[in-house]
C-alpha cells in the first residue's frame, strides 16, 4: 500500500476516532504521522520533525498563556461582572448582552472555548434569576463565543489564518471575521425571536443581583498589558504569539501574575490535538494523500455547489468532532486541490464555508461549548431537556450552514 494512501486512511482513522473516541487524537496523529513516514515513506526521523506546526504551536501557547494570568487573576471575571452591572436590572438586555459580551471577549483573544468557560457560569445563573429560558441564553453564549472566534488575534483565529496562508489563502483576515460573525449573529437573531426574546421585552421587573465588578490595579495593568498587545498585533503587524509571550512575561515579571496559576489555564488538549493532527496533514501533503483527499471530495460537489457542499460535510463532522483540531487543519489545506480537482470555485469561499459550517454547530451539546453550557445550568432545571434542544438545534445548524455559505457568502466574497 502506498505511503498517499496509508497518510489518507489514517486521517480518516483521525476523523472516526474523533467522532467516537474520547482518546486525544493529535497523540494519535503523531503515533500513526510516525508510522507512515518511517516505515512506509523511508523518512529520517529529522524530516517528521520538519513539519511540526512550530510557528502554529507558539502562537497557540502564547496567545493562550497570556490570557491564562488574565483569567487566573481574575481581570476577565472582573470585566464580565461590571458589564452586566451596567444592564440594571434590565432583563430585555441580556441576550443580545451576553452574545456581544462574548464575541467581545472571545475576538480579543482566548476563542470561544475559552470565553464559554468564563460566561456560561455566570450567563446561566442570571438566566435563571431574570427568568430567561435557559436555551436561549446557551444559544447567545455559543453564538457568541463563535462569532468572535475568527478574529485574527485570538488563538483560533490565527490557527486558521496559518492554515490558509499555507495553502496560499492569506491576507483575508478581515473578510473571514467579518463572514463568521455574520452567520452566527443572524441565528443568534433567529434564536432571540424563536426562544422567549419577545416576551422578555414585556418583562421589565425583574431586578438582578448586583455583581462585584470593581477593579483592582492588577485588573487595570493587566488590560493596558492586553491593550498594547492588540495594538502592537492589529496596527504593527507583530507576531501575535511572540508579542503574547512578552505580554505575559511582564505580567508575571510585575508580579502580577503568576506562572504556575497561568500554565495551568493552557488547554494543553487542545494545543496537543491541534498540533498532532498538524503534524499528520504535513505527511499527508508530502506523501500525496491531500490529492486523493481533494479527489474524494471533488466526487461530492460541484464547482456551484461546493461552498453547500463542504459547509455541510465540516459542520456534519464539526457536530461530533473538533472543529479546531480535526475539522479546519483537515480541511483548509486540502482547499487548493479541491478547486483544481473540479476544475473551478472560488477559494476564499470555499475557506469560508469551511470556517463558517463548521463552527455553526458548536453549540450541539456534543461540542466542547455546548457541553460547558450545559454544565452550568443551575441546579433544578432539566438539563436533558436543554441536552436535546442543543442536539436538534446543532444539527439544524448543518443545514443553515450550508444554505447561508451556498447563497449569502457568494454575494459578499467575489
Amino acid at each position: 500500500m502506498s505511503p498517499a494512501l496509508l497518510s489518507l486512511l489514517a486521517l480518516l482513522l483521525v476523523v472516526a476516532a474523533s467522532l467516537t473516541s474520547r482518546v486525544n487524537v493529535g497523540v494519535l496523529a503523531v503515533a500513526l504521522a510516525w508510522g507512515i513516514a518511517t516505515f512506509a515513506a523511508d523518512w529520517k526521523v529529522e524530516q517528521l520533525m520538519a513539519v511540526f506546526p512550530s510557528s502554529l504551536f507558539l502562537t497557540l501557547l502564547g496567545v493562550t498563556l497570556l490570557f491564562g494570568i488574565a483569567q487566573a487573576n481574575g481581570t476577565m471575571q472582573a470585566v464580565t461582572n461590571h458589564g452586566v452591572r451596567l444592564l440594571r436590572g434590565r432583563s430585555a438586555l441580556l441576550p443580545p448582552f451576553v452574545f456581544l459580551l462574548a464575541c467581545l471577549i472571545s475576538t480579543s483573544g482566548p476563542g470561544a472555548i475559552a470565553t464559554t468557560a468564563l460566561l456560561a457560569p455566570l450567563a446561566m445563573g442570571i438566566a435563571q434569576r431574570a427568568k430567561a429560558p435557559m436555551l436561549l441564553m446557551a444559544l447567545m453564549v455559543g453564538n457568541g463565543a463563535n462569532a468572535g472566534n475568527l478574529s485574527p488575534i485570538s488563538a483560533i483565529g490565527a490557527l486558521v489564518q496559518t492554515l490558509m496562508e499555507k495553502a496560499g489563502m492569506g491576507g483575508h483576515a478581515t473578510e473571514v471575521l467579518v463572514m463568521n460573525f455574520t452567520a452566527h449573529a443572524i441565528v443568534a437573531i433567529a434564536a432571540w425571536a424563536m426562544f422567549g426574546g419577545p416576551a422578555m421585552l414585556r418583562n421589565r421587573g425583574v431586578v438582578l443581583d448586583e455583581a462585584r465588578s470593581a477593579f483592582a490595579r492588577a485588573h487595570w495593568t493587566t488590560l493596558a498589558v492586553g491593550l498594547l498587545w492588540v495594538s502592537a498585533v492589529l496596527f504593527l503587524k507583530f507576531n501575535p504569539g511572540l508579542t503574547a509571550f512578552a505580554a505575559a512575561a511582564v505580567l508575571v515579571l510585575i508580579g502580577i501574575g503568576e506562572d504556575s496559576a497561568m500554565l495551568k489555564q493552557v488547554p494543553w488538549p487542545v494545543i496537543v490535538m491541534v498540533c498532532g493532527v498538524s503534524v499528520l496533514i504535513g505527511v499527508l501533503e508530502k506523501t500525496g494523500g491531500m490529492d486523493l483527499f481533494t479527489t474524494m471530495l471533488a466526487k461530492l460537489a460541484t464547482p456551484t455547489s461546493v461552498n453547500g457542499v463542504i459547509a455541510g460535510v465540516t459542520g456534519l463532522i464539526s457536530t461530533y468532532s473538533s472543529t479546531s483540531g480535526v475539522v479546519y487543519p483537515a480541511f483548509i489545506p486540502a482547499v487548493p486541490g479541491l478547486v483544481t480537482k473540479l476544475g473551478g470555485g472560488n477559494l476564499l469561499q470555499i475557506a469560508i464555508s469551511i470556517n463558517v459550517g463548521a463552527a455553526l454547530v458548536d453549540v450541539s451539546p456534543l461540542s466542547t461549548i455546548g457541553a460547558l453550557c450545559i454544565a452550568a445550568v443551575p441546579d433544578g432545571h432539566d438539563t436533558k431537556q436543554l441536552f436535546r434542544q442543543l442536539l436538534l438545534w446543532g444539527f439544524a445548524m448543518t443545514i443553515v450552514g450550508a444554505l447561508f455559505c451556498q447563497f449569502v457568502v457568494p454575494i459578499f466574497i467575489h
